[in-house]
């Protein structure tokens, strides 16, 4: 597996998985929030960014982690793998709470320098309402792509720690071939 993308709801575990992924499968991983965000909190315009992501996807390689839907296309088109971390919403909303605590006043490594962590009621209201607004575009995405590529739908912390154990293993197994 070369290119994979992950798409889930806020604090769904998106960054953590990619990053994992990217260690055990030797793979370069990058975070939609570099795209989308310059420092300061400023958007990058619409055709920036999916400049932006065309030149990843163009990539023999690569680790995708986000969920920016106009980009999903670009991403589809070449992703070998789709990964979507189907969370229940009270873990999310937790982990955006413990996240911003975690990170208060500091960058995570996941979003660009200048960007210190915080949690608007916005976005609070954005996430909690992710569910009904995003979630059946992704399942429909999910559906879509099956044909294509491997899909793999996550409901819990436990299943994406033991998908990263088994893709670890298999990707030692191929390694020794």
């Amino acid at each position: 597996m070369q290119r994979v993308m992950i798409v889930g709801g806020p604090g769904s575990g998106k960054s953590t998985l990619a990053r994992r992924l990217g260690e055990a499968l030797g793979l370069p991983v990058f975070h939609f929030d570099h795209i989308h965000w310059k420092p300061g909190w400023t958007p990058r315009p619409e055709e920036e960014k999916l400049a932006l992501v065309k030149e990843i996807v163009a990539g023999d390689a690569w680790v995708l982690e986000g969920d920016h839907s106009r980009s999903y296309a670009l991403r589809i088109a070449r992703a070998e793998m789709l990964v979507f971390l189907d969370m229940p919403r009270r873990l999310r909303m937790a982990r955006l709470v413990r996240r911003r605590l975690e990170y208060h006043g500091r960058t995570r490594p996941d979003l660009p320098e200048g960007c210190p962590e915080q949690l608007s009621l916005e976005f609070l209201h954005w996430s909690w309402n992710w569910d009904r607004a995003q979630r059946p575009n992704v399942l429909r995405l999910a559906e879509e792509s099956a044909a294509k590529l491997a899909v793999h739908i996550l409901r819990s912390p436990g299943e994406a720690q033991r998908f990263v154990e088994d893709l670890k293993a298999l990707s030692l197994k191929s390694a020794q071939l």
